[in-house]
Formats: structure tokens, C-alpha cells, sequence
């Protein structure tokens, strides 16, 4: 039976961690270790400057005071006995589409697995306010547990899955949008008057392609975002690469 590692960014005890655990059971032998309390946007933080706590809650789960990459690494280095088959992060509580993937503790869980060669998913619910549902995604995420553990992945690619509340049963492969939120500050102060800033967001929609994860959310279809671990953009190596030259010799001056 293959053995998958579960975790997330919102805790342990989070409803869609919950829903994917209930779905999954019984298709692969399940370790579930995750934050002990909410880690949203944490990305792929490490915590390096103090200990990492880690209390066994169930029968292969554990509670990791640290972030969701923490969790990853402490489960593969100290508490599973061998590397998992898959790792799965999530359902997460609201979607992770364009710039915010780089902020998602949520992708940021999956790319630790991936960079320890661990083929790897990250599934979001997409859905603002109340009334999350995710018994839907969970079964869709037991369905591609299945193909990736049959077919595998390319090496140092994992996935990032978005599904929409109503989900009209399609599913696109699609590219990563541009941004798609607007960086909104509210500015206060507090009972000693010290200013503070409160961020949140505000949508945006306008000029997206329809081969990219928003739009294939909005038009009420899974995306599913192949993202490459691998960063170096190959044709600026050759565009840039006649700076070198200068550089080295101290010889570029400010205009």
C-alpha cells in the first residue's frame, strides 16, 4: 500500500485537512504531520532560531509548533521511518492562484516535498467568506493521488490544485496568472498611538489569460498549475551575460 504524507497551513485540527484525511483513508497508509495552529502565509519559512516542538496528538499524527515546511522536514528527517510516495498539502481555506503561491505556506509545504524528490500536490478550496465546503476537492484530490502514484512526476515539479466551491466538473491545466490581488493597507493607530497598517486585498480580474488558474477557477473549473522548482530564467544567462565582463573590472558607473 503506498504511504502518503498529509499536512497544511491552517493546523492540524482544520476542517479541510480533515475532510482530505477521511477521503483518503483506506487507499494508502497515512501520516499526517502539519502545524499545531494556523500558519497561512508563511510560504517556505524555516524556524532557525529556536526549537522545533513536535506532540504525537493520534496514531501517525503529529503537531508541529513551527511552519508548514518545518512540518515536512521534521516528518521526512525524524519521524516516518521511510520517505512517503506522495505528499499532499491541504484543503487549504481560500485559493492560491498567481503572486499569492509565492506567499502560500500551502504551496510551500508541497515544494518542500518536491525538493526532497517526493512527487507533491497542493489543493486549495477557492471561496471568500463563509459557508467552505470541501468534500468535493478531497475527492478530486484522492483521484489525483491515484494517477500521480501510478504515473509519477517530473522531477522537481509538483502541482498546484484550485477548486471551486461549484465546481462544474472540468478540469484545465493551466499556466500561473499575473497578479490578481490589489495590496490594500488600512492604516490605524493603536492606544499608545504607535501606527499600524492592516493588510489585506482587493481582487483583480482584468487582463488575465484564459489558459491561466484564475480563469479557470471563474469559469468553474479545477485548475491544476504544473509549477518548476527550478528558477533561473535560461535566456537571461545569454542577454545578460556580456555584463560579466564589466562587472569584474570594476568598470560600471552610475549614468
Amino acid at each position: 500500500m503506498p504511504h502518503i504524507l498529509i499536512t497544511n497551513d491552517d493546523g492540524i485540527h482544520a476542517e479541510g485537512l480533515r475532510t482530505l484525511v477521511d477521503a483518503l483513508r483506506g487507499t494508502a497508509t497515512l501520516s499526517v504531520v502539519a502545524p499545531s495552529q494556523e500558519r497561512s502565509a508563511s510560504a517556505q519559512a524555516l524556524t532557525l532560531r529556536q526549537p522545533i516542538f513536535c506532540d504525537q496528538i493520534a496514531e501517525r499524527e503529529w503537531a508541529v509548533e513551527g511552519t508548514p515546511a518545518d512540518a515536512v522536514i521534521v516528518a521526512l528527517n525524524k519521524l516516518l521511518p521511510e520517505k512517503p510516495d506522495l505528499v499532499i498539502s491541504g484543503i487549504n481555506r481560500g485559493g492560491n492562484m498567481g503572486e499569492n503561491i509565492y506567499y502560500s505556506g500551502t504551496v510551500g509545504a508541497a515544494a518542500e516535498g518536491a525538493i526532497n524528490r517526493i512527487p507533491a500536490f497542493a489543493i486549495s478550496v477557492v471561496h471568500r467568506g463563509k459557508g467552505f465546503r470541501y468534500q468535493k476537492a478531497a475527492e478530486f484530490a484522492r483521484e489525483l493521488a491515484g494517477v500521480v502514484l501510478r504515473d509519477g512526476m517530473p522531477e522537481g515539479v509538483l502541482l498546484n490544485v484550485n477548486v471551486p466551491l461549484e465546481w462544474k466538473g472540468g478540469v484545465r491545466f493551466t499556466r500561473q496568472s499575473e497578479k490578481v490581488t490589489r495590496n490594500i493597507l488600512q492604516e490605524g493607530k493603536d492606544p499608545r498611538g504607535r501606527t499600524y497598517y492592516w493588510l489585506h486585498e482587493q481582487q483583480v480580474t482584468e487582463g488575465l489569460g484564459e489558459d491561466t488558474d484564475y480563469m479557470a477557477v471563474f469559469g468553474g473549473d479545477i485548475s491544476v498549475t504544473p509549477l518548476h522548482l527550478e528558477r533561473t530564467h535560461t535566456q537571461s544567462l545569454n542577454h545578460l551575460s556580456h555584463w560579466a565582463k564589466e562587472l569584474a573590472h570594476g568598470g560600471a558607473k552610475l549614468r
